[in-house]
């Protein structure tokens, strides 16, 4: 089977090339008809991200395709419609996973919708919902918000009621991200942004920020944070992993709490389970949706790495072996 493997990691994916393996040996073999790209993807590539597989390693984090081989008694048959993953393989023609790692598609969801749902709400959700405690009629600021965890959680806010301002450093994308997300209104976090987040809120600012950025983005936001709220640390894109003196959030009594979606999912299965049960009840009643910007053939795998690293996409971007 064709598989885009990283052979030696690099700055600029020059150690990774599409070519023909063996068809993996696994629990339940799946036929990848769409693969969702995620940053971690790239960072991988690089050897920057917190999960460093030893090279050589098949690329791609989630999948969604048709069930060719399953065991008995493993809730599977041949032909189910799944999507799922690991921290690798999904780029590939074929994936095999264990049972516990794949879900049926809801119903409604084609298979580059249905890959593209995953890491990016399952983040959303342990982010907003299981950490964040969102309530319906809390302001939400979600930065990144053209990307795919930020639009993510854009939509998810707005489908559990909160109030969002979404949040980019792309001014080109603004008028995309108001028809796309659907927000409460939509700014650029440049700059001292918070005055503009107090006069969104009459003053009150933001009970959630949602943060994927970091940088300067991390450093203003502790000033539009509620008494009471909570600063999400998603990641940094941004590139710079910043600090904060914690007198900050002890005098303006605000948390800022570390988000880890898949450790936390690994470390609580059980509530792993109940989120990804969550997501997918929404997404089946039609209250949430991912965008899938475009689509790619496999072979064109280097374009789609080159068009996220640019920041060129709004919400995700799909690999079709």
């Amino acid at each position: 089977m064709r598989a885009l493997i990283v052979r030696e990691l690099s700055p600029d994916l020059s150690g990774v090339e599409l070519a023909d393996i063996e068809r993996p040996l696994g629990e339940v073999l799946v036929r990848v008809r769409a693969a969702s790209l995620n940053y971690p993807d790239l960072l991988m590539t690089q050897g920057r991200y917190q999960f460093k597989p030893e090279p050589p390693f098949v690329s791609g984090l989630e999948m969604a395709g048709e069930v060719v081989e399953a065991p008995p008694g493993s809730a599977f048959a041949p032909g189910d419609r799944v999507r799922g993953g690991a921290k690798t393989g999904a780029f590939a023609d074929y994936v095999a996973l264990p049972a516990a790692s794949l879900r049926k598609i809801p119903d409604g969801l084609d298979f580059a919708t249905a890959a593209a749902m995953g890491a990016a709400y399952h983040t959303a959700y342990v982010a907003l919902v299981e950490i964040g405690g969102l309530e319906s009629g809390q302001t939400v600021l979600v930065h990144g918000a053209s990307g795919g965890v930020g639009l993510a959680a854009c939509d998810l806010a707005k489908a559990m009621g909160a109030k969002v301002i979404a949040a980019t450093h792309r001014e080109d994308k603004l008028e995309a991200l108001r028809t796309i997300a659907r927000p409460d209104a939509v700014i650029l976090n440049t700059g001292h942004f918070r005055e503009e987040v107090a006069e969104l809120t009459e003053g009150r600012l933001c009970d959630l920020v949602y943060d994927p950025v970091g940088g300067d983005v991390f450093d203003e936001s502790t000033r539009c944070v509620t008494f009471g709220g909570k600063l999400l640390v998603i990641g940094f894109v941004s590139g710079r992993i910043p600090e904060i003196a914690v007198n900050i959030p002890l005098i303006k009594g605000f948390s800022v709490v570390g988000v880890r979606a898949g450790e936390y999912a690994r470390r609580f299965p059980e509530r792993g389970a109940r989120i990804a049960d969550a997501v997918d009840a929404l997404a089946a009643e039609g209250r949430i949706r991912p965008h899938v910007d475009r689509t790619l053939s496999l072979d064109c795998w280097r374009e789609a790495f080159v068009t996220m690293q640019r920041g060129e996409i709004i919400g995700k971007l799909v690999l079709e072996p």
